[in-house]
């Protein structure tokens, strides 16, 4: 019986300690990333806005992964890849 009581006094603690104490930032959305990597800005092709990582629509073409604002925009690449991916080279050579 003394070894039931330190179990359920063990798996009490244990409890609160992950709810209340050092483990809860953790499920509760308070861990954040201090990591210093800046994610930069990916511009769409297309129409040149800029387009949140998680945002808008992604084509891979050739291994390369291109962002799009909208649904048209990507549907103007499919037609002519080549030419916006010129377009986006000339962009970047140039400043």
């Amino acid at each position: 019986m003394d070894g039931v009581f330190s179990f359920l006094l063990f798996a009490v603690f244990f409890y609160l300690m992950m709810r209340l104490g050092c483990g809860s930032h953790m499920s509760h959305g308070y861990h954040k990333d201090t990591s210093s990597n800046k994610v930069e800005p990916i511009i769409d092709p297309v129409c040149h806005k800029v387009v949140e990582p998680e945002q808008g629509y992604g084509k891979l073409h050739e291994g390369e992964l291109y962002r799009f604002c909208s649904k048209h925009c990507l549907d103007e690449f499919d037609q002519q890849p080549e030419k916006y991916i010129d377009k986006l080279n000339n962009a970047g050579a140039i400043s």
